[in-house]
């Protein structure tokens, strides 16, 4: 990367984790984009997002480690399945051609882009009080799910397990907030090291995590003072432009 391009790449990945710390993501799906137009391949460049996510995760999970955020109990039985299946996603990513992994890549984006833009209820379940009868076994199975298909593209997919703990699981939302951001450390790490046979640009996770972690500090703080619901629309249309974008070049 020349100066312009790295300036560009860090304060992208700022802006990104600064987003999503308020809203409890990491938001890596929107940042992919960004490290596919500069890794060397898109595996390498999909194992070095979810290294990003990861760090930016640890960041703002410090804040809510702190505002007492995380139901530890859930996440003692949703990380690991959830790494199991990042380990495995990230290695399954480094046998896919490179043409197949950018259509994926840019299908998963558009689908949390129209997903994100879409009007509903956000209810627990109806087996008992929010936060109090957790589904563990929703956890465990939706966990390992997410976690594979977050380890093929290359995201930790917090915008996929947050729904997943509140519909399913039935935390309440502060909880998940926090639950979701610790997840997705183990995620992270878990998919880096399942990116590892196949190639990590480390010098983008390294750039991409210190740019990072201010921005995801500074999101975490701010969580409940910005419109969750407006933030959530932009970022919907932004990923609906950016799958379609990262699908024609593979096309193209």
């Amino acid at each position: 990367m020349d100066a312009l391009e790295l300036i560009a790449f860090c304060a992208w990945c700022f802006a990104v984790a600064l987003a999503g710390g308020v809203v409890g993501l990491v938001l890596g799906n929107i940042r992919l984009p960004a490290v596919l137009l500069v890794a060397s391949h898109p595996a390498a460049g999909a194992g070095a997002n979810i290294g990003i996510s990861g760090v930016a995760a640890l960041a703002a999970a410090i804040v809510h480690v702190r505002a007492g955020r995380i139901n530890w109990r859930l996440f003692a039985w949703m990380a690991p399945p959830s790494m199991v299946g990042a380990v495995a996603g990230g290695y399954l990513s480094g046998l896919l051609p490179d043409t197949a992994l950018l259509v994926g890549i840019g299908i998963v984006l558009v689908f949390f882009g129209i997903d994100l833009l879409r009007e509903r209820e956000r209810a627990p379940r109806s087996g008992g009080s929010p936060g109090q009868d957790l589904d563990i076994r929703a956890a465990v199975l939706t966990g390992a799910a997410i976690g594979v298909l977050g380890g093929i593209v290359g995201l930790i997919l917090g915008s996929l397990r947050m729904p997943a703990l509140l519909r399913y699981v039935g935390e309440v939302p502060a909880r998940a907030v926090g639950t979701n951001l610790s997840v997705g450390v183990c995620v992270g790490i878990a998919g880096v090291i399942g990116h590892t046979p196949g190639g990590v640009d480390w010098d983008l996770l390294a750039i991409g995590s210190a740019a990072s972690v201010p921005g995801a500090l500074l999101g975490a703080r701010l969580t409940g003072r910005l419109s969750e619901r407006q933030l959530l629309r932009a970022i919907g249309a932004v990923l609906v432009v950016a799958g379609a974008t990262t699908a024609l070049q593979a096309l193209v």
